[in-house]
This record gives C-alpha cells, sequence and structure tokens, in this order.
C-alpha cells in the first residue's frame, strides 16, 4: 500500500463501512437462504426482522453519524404531533467527509430497500402472504432510514445556505461600514 496516496482514494472507516454493509447483506442473506434450512416461518421472520433491526439501528445511531455526519431521531411532542429532528455536522466538517464513505452509505441505503422490493414481488408472485410481512417489515425500516437521512441531508443543505448567506451579509455590511468610517 503506498502511504503517499491521497486521503480521497481510500475508505476513511473501513470498519464503519464494513458494518454498514454486513447488516443489510445478512438480513437480506438470511431471508434469502434461511428457507434451504429452515421449515419454520416463526424462526425466519424473528432472525431476519432482529438482523434488519440492527442494521436500522447501525445505520441510524453508527454509520450515518461517521460516514455522512448526519442524524436523525422523530419525537412525540407534548400535543401528540411527530417532530423531526436532525443534528449534521458544521459546514468544514461536511466538507471534509470521504466521498467513498458517503458514496457506499448513499447506494447501499437505497439499494437495500430496491432489494427488499423486489424480494416482496417474488413473495406476490409465489402467493407467499406470510413471506411478504417479513418483507414489508425490513422495507419499512429501510424506508424509515431512507426517509430520516435524506430529510436530514435536505436540512442541513439548508443549514448551510443560511450560514453562507449570513456570513456573505454580514461581511458586505462591514464593507460598507468600514467605507463610510474612513469618509
Amino acid at each position: 500500500m503506498d502511504l503517499n496516496q491521497p486521503a480521497g482514494e481510500n475508505y476513511a472507516n473501513p470498519q464503519i463501512c464494513f458494518f454498514h454493509v454486513l447488516f443489510k447483506a445478512s438480513a437480506l442473506t438470511f431471508y434469502i437462504l434461511s428457507s434451504l434450512f429452515f421449515d419454520s416461518f416463526v424462526i425466519i421472520f424473528v432472525v431476519t426482522v432482529l438482523l434488519a433491526a440492527l442494521d436500522f439501528w447501525v445505520v441510524k445511531n453508527v454509520s450515518g453519524r461517521i460516514l455522512v455526519g448526519l442524524r436523525w431521531w422523530n419525537e412525540i411532542n407534548d400535543l401528540g404531533e411527530s417532530v423531526w429532528k436532525f443534528e449534521c455536522l458544521d459546514q468544514e466538517s461536511l466538507a471534509r467527509m470521504n466521498k467513498k464513505d458517503s458514496w457506499l452509505f448513499w447506494w447501499t441505503l437505497y439499494l437495500t430497500a430496491v432489494l427488499w422490493i423486489l424480494l416482496g414481488i417474488f413473495s406476490l408472485i409465489r402467493f407467499q402472504a406470510d413471506y411478504l410481512l417479513v418483507v414489508g417489515v425490513c422495507l419499512t425500516l429501510s424506508i424509515a432510514n431512507i426517509v430520516g437521512f435524506t430529510k436530514c441531508r435536505k436540512d442541513a443543505k439548508k443549514q448551510i445556505q443560511q450560514f453562507a448567506t449570513q456570513t456573505i451579509a454580514s461581511r458586505f455590511s462591514s464593507t460598507i461600514q468600514s467605507a463610510f468610517t474612513v469618509v
């Protein structure tokens, strides 16, 4: 390995990337291969949903923070309304995020949902409503992360634009003030 390689050519967080992909792959692989080893739908349901829930938690609380600098959660306020909460790193930290890490995060997030949809279509074609339930739960967890991180990314972009606008406006006003104080 060349130690003089540019930093952007490798994954900055290979362990996090590995676990980000591992939980997604394990849920999908177990679901696909489980019928070869188990006759019990209950075992297949419980293990697949458990692996998908672990993936949901890892993406939401670990890999989302580290790989793309975003975090989201949903709270219920005193009025019983659902309120989305978003966190993102500051502008400088977001600009330094590794492009490969980010690419892996977003592509696997969307690809997993597409694969669950395809598996759902196969369950429909084979008239297996019980397996459609497993796919539905796993797809719901996957889509929840997609929606949460997409909203979080949009909120982060809006915050960056507001920061840039405020910075430009304050510099412009200080330039105007300094021009008039000289006269």
